[in-house]
């Protein structure tokens, strides 16, 4: 049996208010292979990524995650907090107490990873969008994430941009065999991953190969309009 990233079972999520977000959701993705996560505004999908980060704690059920994870938020700018791009992938190293030399080290090759080294000494007030986002992906990359959740990370991105960054993190997931969960409404990234789930109102109605799904949403917006 393959080696799993993330493994939920049965998994419960209220609000303080009494509102289930979550109900008796369970899901599992390989070690080493990119998934998406989707469903319509208001299907749990942010609050489903958020458990797996351990930033909000079930009701019930059970959630097993290589670790570390890596967390990329929607807006890159709710999780960079140095002044340039080489000092925010490094930031995220203090906790390991980690000599100088390997910091630098670890700084240079995750920042290689997504093609942003030259960049090293650029102010983040002077990146793009899709260049944010891959310094917080860097960082990750830096701290040896086992695990890589994505929160729509491609929604405040022009077309072109989007399209780039899922297959720089498709690459990035099959060079170093780490374990990625995407959320996303846009039917054109399913084709860079490995297979979807998709939520409504808290559940996983569906899973499985990514054209399916594909074609199964896109008969259900066809019927809506």
């Amino acid at each position: 049996m393959a080696e799993l990233g993330i493994e939920v079972k049965d998994l419960n999520f209220s609000w303080t208010n009494g509102e289930k977000v979550i109900k008796s959701c369970s899901l599992e993705v390989p070690k080493g292979e990119f998934w998406m996560l989707l469903g319509t505004n208001g299907s749990g999908k942010s609050t489903l990524l958020r458990l797996l980060a351990g930033l909000l704690a079930p009701k019930s059920g059970e959630i097993r995650v290589l670790h570390p994870v890596g967390f990329v938020f929607q807006n890159p700018d709710h999780q960079l907090v140095m002044p340039t791009v080489g000092a925010d992938v490094a930031f995220g190293l203090v906790e390991e107490k980690l000599p100088p030399k390997v910091v630098r080290a670890r700084v240079e090759e995750a920042l290689g990873a997504v093609n942003l080294l030259s960049l090293q000494r650029r102010p983040i007030y002077a990146l793009s969008g899709g260049q944010k986002q891959r310094v917080a992906i860097a960082g990750a990359i830096a701290r040896c994430c086992e695990v890589l959740l994505l929160d729509e990370p491609t929604a405040l991105l022009d077309p072109d941009s989007q399209l780039d960054l899922v297959a720089q993190v498709r690459r990035l997931v099959k060079s170093r065999n780490m374990t990625a969960l995407w959320v996303t409404h846009r039917l054109d990234e399913l084709n860079y991953c490995d297979g979807a789930f998709l939520l409504e109102k808290g559940s996983l109605v569906d899973k499985g190969e990514a054209p399916r799904l594909k074609q199964r949403l896109m008969e259900v917006h066809k019927e809506a309009s």
